[in-house]
């Protein structure tokens, strides 16, 4: 079946780096976009990034936007998301997901579990 395994996050003070990966399973890896999202407590889910199935597109939202990069390794079927800059604004649950067309577009259908990321001094 279709597995999503989010790892990579902890506890890191403002201005650190942390690296989120995101080992896939049971699909086809190469057919799909796959994106990362957050949710803070009490905040609804924002999307952070996106890369296309071919890694030839990459989206960011605006608030990570110099700070983060995404990038994906077809051989071992994992998505990175490499975080610099850390901000209290960063802390969250962070999923990653795959999204159906490929390209970005918005259409999400399978989840991981989440890893935890707080920036914290």
């Amino acid at each position: 079946q279709v597995k999503l395994v989010e790892s990579g996050g902890g506890l890191v003070q403002p201005g650190g780096s942390l690296r989120l990966s995101c080992a896939a399973s049971g699909f086809t890896f190469d057919e799909y976009a796959i994106a990362w999202f957050r949710q803070a407590p009490g905040k609804v889910r924002e999307g952070v990034s996106c890369v296309s199935r071919s890694a030839t597109s990459t989206w960011y939202a605006d608030s990570v936007k110099g700070r983060f990069t995404i990038s994906r390794d077809s051989v071992k079927k994992t998505v990175y998301l490499q975080m610099s800059s850390l901000k209290a604004e960063d802390t969250g649950v962070y999923h990653c997901s795959t999204e159906i067309s490929g390209h970005c577009r918005g259409h999400y259908d399978f989840w991981g579990q989440g890893t935890q990321v707080t920036v914290s001094s």
